[in-house]
């Protein structure tokens, strides 16, 4: 069940004055490497956790729908259902009617329980649901992964020349596993 981003976030919930503050950088020769640094710790907490900070779109492929009711939509918190899809034996997508859906969007990871669930007639990603999740505002992320991605991003700073940008995050920082530990997935 593959879960792609389909609208990246417009904004990141850590600014780049927010970061220049934190590591009291008054210089701006810096910006565009700092700037990246901020995507690259906010990418790897929402990964970690499930949470996408910022509002952006995903689309979950199903191959078929789950044996129990829920559909688990692998981010949180979502704000809204914008399609759901069943391709049929010709291949072309059926939009489902959104009417009588239970959502629960808050939930870790979010939860979807349909009414009607037709069956797809293609064997791979017959069906995709299309959704926005994320928080509305940079205000709204909680303090604590912000402080994170602060703390992450400073990290990634502070060793930038003692390892490959493409083996980034080679790691981070103490401290940042227990500010994020109450949003972390756990699996049995």
């Amino acid at each position: 069940m593959p879960l792609i981003q389909t609208d990246p976030p417009l904004a990141e919930p850590v600014t780049l004055a927010d970061l220049k503050a934190h590591l009291r950088i008054d210089l701006s020769d810096e910006d565009a490497l700092l700037a990246d640094l901020i995507r690259v710790a906010r990418a790897h907490l929402e990964a970690v956790t499930g949470v996408a900070l910022m509002s952006q779109g995903f689309r979950l492929l199903l191959d078929d729908w789950p044996c129990g009711d829920v559909i688990q939509l692998m981010r949180t918190p979502v704000q809204t259902i914008d399609a759901i899809l069943v391709y049929d034996g010709d291949g072309v997508a059926q939009d489902l009617p959104l009417t009588g859906m239970l959502l629960d969007g808050t939930a870790r990871p979010a939860r979807l329980v349909l009414k009607t669930r037709p069956s797809p007639a293609r064997p791979i990603n017959g069906i995709e649901i299309e959704f926005t999740a994320g928080y509305a505002t940079a205000s709204d992320v909680p303090p604590e992964l912000v402080r994170a991605i602060l703390m992450h991003a400073a990290h990634l700073y502070e060793f930038r020349g003692a390892v490959s940008p493409e083996m980034q995050p080679a790691a981070v920082p103490e401290g940042y596993r227990r500010l994020i530990a109450p949003c972390v997935r756990r699996a049995l």
